[in-house]
């Protein structure tokens, strides 16, 4: 029996012969109570995953969109411990669906890095994506080794070289973040043509799945990505129409009906 939720869902989506669909939010934005409804819509429109991003005040990584959404969460009150709390919320009723925690160390190391991963994982999240914490500073910091429970997704880039690439995807727990894109979050009009290319590579090095992100936004681009990848991962489009509705009732409704045929075409692959 897997016990990670992360490790259970891909092994479920393999056997039946699916590609994961991965969502990205901002927790917090618009606020925290609506961040539990948008992320139940997600998960209602087919969503395999969701990220939830830990809003920080320099996040280097984003682009714009996910800048702002950063921005509003914090403005709206929520903190590191508030987000944790949302995650226990949305296991009162969803148990099973992953949950990842899209982050930079800043916030997490604040918090206590070994007291983090212990809260996290008693609050229901699985894996922890930490943006700007490289492998090589993870294994010579014993305080930043000291942290089980979560699974520590590992990105790889466009012009990450060959060599890393076998050593970063040989320690990929979870899921391995391919950034199909260079430069920061955000949804872009055509993808890059060396994706498969990428994917294959990583996979070569690594049984661990590999999943797609940065930039994908429409459905056809989401069923290209998911046929040459283990999971497709929208963000930054989906924060957007959370950015426009984040005043409305229909706010949740919205981003289901935003999701839902990106979730379709990654599965009619």
């Amino acid at each position: 029996m897997l016990e990670n939720r992360i490790d259970q869902t891909f092994a479920e989506l393999k056997a039946q012969g699916k590609t994961a669909f991965v969502a990205y939010i901002s927790a917090g934005d618009p606020d925290l109570a609506r961040s539990l409804e948008v992320a139940h819509a997600l998960v209602r429109a087919g969503a395999d995953i969701i990220e939830l991003g830990v809003p920080f005040s320099d996040p280097l990584a984003d682009g714009i969109v996910n800048q702002m959404a950063a921005q509003r969460a914090l403005e709206a009150g929520t903190t590191t411990p508030g987000v944790l709390d949302l995650i226990r919320r949305f296991r009162e009723s969803d148990a099973k669906t992953p949950l990842v925690l899209f982050t930079y160390l800043n916030p997490i190391y604040t918090y206590g890095f070994e007291k983090f991963h212990t809260d996290a994982v008693k609050a229901g999240a699985d894996g922890i994506l930490n943006l700007d914490l490289p492998p090589d500073e993870e294994a010579e910091n014993e305080e930043l080794r000291n942290a089980v429970g979560l699974k520590h997704i590992r990105l790889i880039a466009p012009t990450t070289p060959d060599a890393r690439i076998s050593t970063i995807a040989s320690q990929g727990e979870g899921f391995i973040y391919y950034v199909c894109q260079e430069g920061v979050t955000g949804a872009r009009t055509e993808l890059a043509t060396s994706i498969d290319t990428q994917v294959a590579k990583i996979q070569e090095a690594s049984a661990t799945p590999v999943v797609v992100g940065f930039g994908i936004s429409t459905p056809e681009q989401a069923a290209t990505v998911a046929a040459c990848s283990d999971g497709v991962v929208v963000g930054s489009a989906i924060v957007k129409i959370v950015a426009a509705n984040g005043d409305s009732a229909e706010l949740a409704d919205k981003v289901y009906d935003f999701v839902k045929p990106l979730v379709d075409a990654t599965k009619s692959v």
